[in-house]
């Protein structure tokens, strides 16, 4: 089903999903389901499962010479969104990066991801490789998300890219792309960055999900701003939990956001971890009742993998 017929279905009720990371490199489901099972209990109607694109290393041959090496440390998540749907028969939402692909092996991914019954996708340009420091598309792929949200309109429309036959069956994925609060980083102001995320959602864009965000004002400045552009999809709040008090510092270097300045003292004032993330769960606790209040369509919280502080904050609520 799609996010936003789940959206439909739920008749003004605030719906509780999340994201996982792929396991690493030589880990299997087992491990993933551990971190899946404590939640299921609060029926997320969907799943998003995050892609991580190949990384280089470069490693010193006997000859002194540096050799440029592809590492992947992360499986692949078609096979992750299909090995969940059928354990827990709930929908997924894949992500579908730009970086590290080109349109064919993009088209492959979507044409599997049909086959498997996987009605969304999440679409992003994805970051760039941590050794350059701008991105750059694969040869032949996407520069943007608005190009490979193109992509998945035309096959949607029954265009793919080969030239045997102008018709095929066509797909029909939803298409969910991001949304910045504060703005993304790249972008030279916030009036920049919304005239982009519109012509995503010209473009076929169904659908927006924020990067976390501590200080609710910010999304509902966003939703205003976005409202007053005639963007009038719907706008999943994403939350985190912090859990360590070096988050203070992780989360904006990373994310490049800002911990209100209450927060960030009561995680300082932690005298441990456990402390830290026991402020953060009651953070994310207050910042949930809000966004139900203001009536979100849906709490989507990113796990990193984790679930026990999620797990804490949907007791609370659901």
């Amino acid at each position: 089903m799609k996010v936003t017929d789940h959206f439909q279905n739920a008749n003004g009720k605030t719906l509780f999903t999340f994201e996982i990371l792929p396991p690493l490199k030589g880990e299997n489901m087992k491990t993933l389901f551990s971190h899946i099972d404590p939640l299921m209990e609060f029926n997320p109607p969907f799943i998003d499962v995050t892609y991580h694109r190949e990384e280089y290393v470069y490693k010193q041959r006997e000859n002194g010479l540096l050799e440029k090496r592809t590492t992947r440390k992360r499986p692949g998540t078609v096979g992750i969104c299909a090995a969940i749907q059928n354990h827990y028969k709930v929908d997924t939402v894949p992500h579908l990066i730009c970086g590290g692909f080109n349109k064919e092996e993009t088209e492959n991914a979507l044409i599997d991801l049909h086959f498997l019954g996987i009605d969304n996708v999440l679409v992003l340009r994805g970051d760039c490789v941590k050794s350059e420091q701008r991105f750059v598309a694969e040869p032949g792929g996407h520069n943007y998300a608005t190009e490979l949200i193109g992509q998945v309109v035309d096959m949607n429309n029954g265009c793919y890219l080969d030239d045997e036959q102008t018709f095929h069956n066509p797909t029909d994925f939803c298409i969910g792309v991001a949304g910045y609060p504060e703005k993304h980083f790249e972008a030279p102001n916030l009036k920049s960055d919304l005239r982009w995320l519109k012509k995503k959602v010209e473009l076929g864009a169904e659908y927006i999900v924020t990067q976390m965000f501590f200080d609710n004002q910010k999304y509902f400045d966003f939703v205003h701003r976005c409202r007053e552009e005639g963007i009038n999809v719907p706008i999943i709040p994403g939350l985190k939990p912090m859990t360590t008090k070096t988050q203070l510092t992780l989360l904006p270097s990373l994310f490049h956001i800002e911990i209100p300045c209450e927060l960030a003292d009561a995680i300082e004032a932690c005298p441990d971890n456990k402390a830290a993330a026991q402020v953060g769960v009651e953070w994310a606790i207050q910042q949930s009742r809000e966004l139900m209040e203001f009536g979100v369509p849906c709490l989507h919280y990113y796990s990193m993998g984790k679930s026990e502080s999620v797990r804490k904050v949907a007791e609370a609520l659901f």
